[in-house]
């Protein structure tokens, strides 16, 4: 094994022994003597091993554990006791440190812990592969300007240490050539854990486990050896508990610093240490909190203008003309309306939907029309301002010209491991694997075809609920047996449509949630199927995937109810069905308020049981599972098990995990904005919702969650581009809901164009068109009490515009319908082209990237060159200055040395 034997602090000398006796070895925990662990300078202390197990070091208190493998011997356990020798000592050649825990020093007692430890040797070759940047020197930009009355922002701003943990450096790719040129105080100290954990997982998903003189190219990379059972468990360790710091001052706690400031509840009102988190846990979920944080910081404008919407509602109240007519029992109660479906629906009155009505007004109102426009424009506000807040994020955490650099370094293992062909790159000159376009070809319409397969049957599912909400109608109006003498209710405030309407939101809601559980894994699969070349290719190929699903199957029942039912209806004598006349499944008519309401019904029901659910997914169970441990743990459970035992007893963190919590942001995003006209209370509820959001997956990351490998992204990726599609599909379907759902064209026209003295009065009755009851036919007639009419009424009302019985043109649509439709077609055209004039306005207004980023990066662009020039200059001319100096002959050799790493400085690039 590779064993460090040391002289000095800064340098680290390693050789190689002999492992004659690997599986003595293997069981003594892969350490070398006392006497060779006293040899280390600064550490004889720690010769003796060490009684606290709740450390992040070796046993020898000096080297650092970078990542740990978990496995337990089972039935199958020589062919895996086989790739484990194999692949441990490919890992050794690459130049790891192994250090085996026995399984008598677990807790189950049968679990053993393989600790991994990078070298400086190791860390700096793989960081100069990687291009990973470092500091070079200490960064003479000043952060920005004071704000004026900063001092009203201070009960929301964390301790400076907190917010900045370290200082600010200009940096440069490492390169090992060129080690004086960068900082490094202490080579143990100089890259972070997060980069070490994240250099020792890309040695792992490329180490092979095959012989060697073998090639088996499908046996590579621990991914691989996680899948068949080889290893339980692969992860880098958390630096301390996450209630405590941790005893060795050389360990930052930083875990604990995030659960003390970010991830407890009561810190809500509090601003998240993006930095701290970028630090712990890599810039990609540094970037996915960055996001979520600041678009809940935007969600506040939008739900103090839907809540002033509302209370205008509620104001408002007293003034509905309409909906006094409706409850008025002279109006409304004289009113007989005509079946609402065949044989099982009666005539009813219309003051039976007194308070549907009533509730609709609280939603469908003038301010209604204010809050959609608002509501595109806030949209755009919120993109614009995102990628300024993105731009300022990727030039202080050094990601401006990371995808370029990172590109090609980001293969995946499994496209290397799968593609066996290669050709010749004609950017870098090199032979790389590569996907023949036949293959492609065929696995892309194999994934296209599983695409729409899914999709039908989600259109399959709606157009079932669909089927149900018209038979299910129909049973409920059947309930009421004396439709005449009472308001025709199911229990005491619900309607029919009502009762209808929230069954049937909670049936598709319970289809969503069942389509959702087989599709994720079914996205996963052909996405594999597919071997994108990249990680990057992997994440927008899937998240596509999975995106439009989810728009279907949580969006389409909402387009269902907007912009279909009741607008296909016909009029008694000529009824439109679903299936045909045979179904005898009549198509769904609105209320006489509109359909707005049973909208919003849909609205609330799918987004806020998402969101509950989704809560009780990601707290909830992992809290029942982990609470008994925890609670019997919490007492000094160092003491008892050590820091990997405690971390293999967490949650695993996916390679996916941060997709499903985009996506359920992104769904909760199209529901404030697709159909926020229908209801101005949705960004109050996602409000809510997020700044739970935020505490529960820092509560969940900080102590649930092992620690996940560190991992770079510039931007939220795909999903820029998904929530720029949604903002300009809003715009369209809120302008359709304002025209086609609400009542709010119908009643304008009334009153400007129909209406006496400028007044509402007299809109319901305007509103209903008139059938003579004797011409209905017997198939739409209800089955009892069919002659009741005799006595009281020879017509019915029902919601359009058509000329009454008797009339030259008796039932076809009057010229009013004309000026309506007219109207409506004339109120999108303006609404989309006002907003989308303020939408690319403001776009064009507000640059992408702030003058002040702009500027401080071509400032350290000029200071990293200026820095670079000296530094290469200093080289050159201590170089020259030797070459005229007299050598001993035992420096010979040595001057030779420096001869040639002169020439190759001074070498033009080829």
């Amino acid at each position: 094994m590779r064993r460090i034997t040391g002289k000095t602090k800064d340098e680290t000398l390693i050789e190689l022994q002999s492992a004659t006796e690997s599986q003595t070895g293997d069981e003594n925990g892969g350490v070398s003597s006392l006497s060779e662990r006293a040899t280390l300078p600064g550490h004889a202390e720690t010769a003796k091993l060490q009684p606290n197990k709740d450390t992040v070091f070796f046993r020898d208190g000096v080297r650092r554990i970078d990542y740990v493998l978990s496995y337990v011997d089972d039935k199958d356990g020589e062919k895996k006791q086989e790739r484990r020798r194999e692949f441990e000592a490919n890992l050794e050649k690459q130049g790891l440190e192994l250090e085996t825990e026995d399984k008598s020093d677990s807790k189950d007692q049968k679990t053993y812990f393989l600790k991994i430890h990078a070298p400086w040797e190791v860390l700096a070759t793989y960081a100069d592969v990687l291009k990973i940047k470092v500091p070079f020197h200490l960064s003479d930009i000043p952060h920005g300007h004071d704000v004026p009355l900063e001092w009203l922002s201070h009960p929301f701003r964390l301790p400076d240490p907190i917010m900045r943990p370290k200082p600010d450096y200009f940096t440069y790719p490492f390169d090992k050539n060129k080690t004086d040129f960068f900082l490094i105080n202490d080579k143990d100290t100089f890259f972070p854990p997060s980069t070490r954990n994240r250099i020792v997982f890309y040695i792992l998903a490329r180490c092979p486990y095959y012989k060697e003189g073998r090639k088996e190219r499908d046996k590579t990379g621990i991914k691989r050896l996680l899948s068949n059972g080889t290893y339980t468990a692969a992860f880098p360790l958390h630096d301390c508990p996450y209630w405590k710091r941790a005893r060795n001052a050389e360990c930052e706690s930083e875990r604990y610093n995030l659960y003390k400031h970010w991830a407890r509840f009561l810190c809500f009102y509090k601003e998240q240490p993006l930095n701290l988190i970028r630090k712990y846990y890599g810039e990609k979920i540094g970037i996915y909190f960055a996001w979520l944080g600041f678009y809940t910081e935007m969600l506040f404008f939008a739900a103090v203008m839907g809540v002033i919407c509302f209370t205008y509602g509620v104001l408002s109240y007293d003034d509905n003309r309409s909906s006094k007519e409706i409850c008025d029992p002279d109006i409304g109660g004289s009113i007989v309306m005509c079946p609402l479906c065949d044989k099982k629906c009666p005539f009813w009155k219309l003051n039976s939907t007194c308070l549907s009505s009533w509730q609709s007004h609280l939603f469908d109102n003038e301010g209604t029309v204010f809050f959609a426009i608002f509501m595109g424009i806030w949209v755009t506000l919120f993109l614009e301002f995102w990628k300024r807040r993105q731009a300022r994020l990727e030039y202080e955490w050094d990601l401006v010209d990371f995808e370029e650099e990172q590109q090609q370094l980001q293969i995946r293992p499994e496209f290397e491991i799968r593609c066996t062909k290669k050709r010749l790159n004609k950017i870098t000159q090199e032979m790389e694997p590569y996907l023949p376009i036949t293959s492609k070809c065929a696995r892309f319409c194999l994934s296209s075809a599983t695409v729409i397969f899914w999709i039908s049957l989600i259109v399959a599912c709606i157009i079932g609920v669909i089927a149900y909400r018209l038979a299910v109608h129909a049973a409920f109006a059947s309930i009421i047996k004396d439709p005449m003498r009472k308001i025709q209710v199911v229990g005491r405030f619900i309607t029919p449509q009502l009762a209808t309407s929230v069954t049937a939101s909670c049936i598709n809601f319970v289809i969503i949630m069942i389509l959702n559980f087989f599709y994720e894994r079914v996205a996963v699969w052909i996405t594999d199927m597919e071997i994108p070349k990249t990680h990057l290719e992997y994440e927008n190929r899937l998240t596509m995937k999975m995106f439009l699903f989810q728009f279907v199957n949580y969006y389409s029942s909402c387009f269902y109810v907007a912009f279909f039912k009741g607008k296909f209806v016909g009029y008694p004598g000529d009824y439109s069905y679903m299936f045909g006349k045979w179904s005898k499944l009549r198509n769904e008519e609105c209320d006489p308020g509109g359909c707005l309401i049973e909208l919003t019904t849909q609205l609330v029901i799918v987004m806020a049981g998402k969101q509950l659910w989704g809560n009780i997914q990601e707290a909830l169970l992992p809290l029942m599972r982990n609470w008994w441990s925890n609670r019997k743990g919490r007492h000094h459970p160092e003491n008892h098990s050590s820091r990997w035992e405690q971390d293999h007893g967490l949650l695993n963190f996916s390679q996916l995990g941060l997709f499903y919590e985009y996506l359920e942001m992104v769904i909760q995003f199209g529901f404030i904005t697709l159909f926020v006209a229908s209801f101005p209370l949705a960004p109050l509820l996602a409000l809510c919702n997020n700044i739970l959001e935020i505490r529960v997956d820092s509560w969940k990351f900080t102590t649930q969650f092992r620690r996940p490998v560190a991992s770079k992204a510039r931007n939220i990726g795909a999903w820029q581009e998904i929530l720029n599609a949604v903002a300009i599909l809003s715009v369209v379907t809120n302008a359709f809901i304002m025209a086609f759902t609400s009542d709010m064209i119908p009643r304008m026209v009334f009153l400007y164009a129909y209406g006496k003295d400028a007044s509402m009065r007299g809109y319901v009755n305007n509103s209903l068109s008139i059938y003579n009851i004797s011409q209905i036919p017997n198939d739409n007639m209800p089955e009892e009490g069919g002659n009741w009419f005799d006595n009281t009424t020879s017509t019915c009302r029902y919601r359009d515009y058509r000329y009454p019985p008797g009339h030259a043109r008796e039932y076809t649509h009057t010229m009013q319908f004309w000026h309506i439709l007219a109207a409506k077609m004339a109120f999108i055209i303006i609404m989309e082209h006002v907003v989308f004039v303020v939408k690319f306005f403001v776009a064009w207004m507000i640059p992408d990237v702030p003058s002040v980023v702009k500027a401080r990066f071509k400032r350290e662009r000029y200071l990293i060159q200026e820095y670079l020039h000296n530094y290469e200059v200093e080289k050159v001319k201590i170089q020259m200055s030797a070459s005229f100096m007299t050598e001993q002959p035992s420096e010979v050799s040595s001057m030779t040395d420096k001869h040639e790493v002169l020439s190759e400085c001074l070498e033009p690039p080829s």
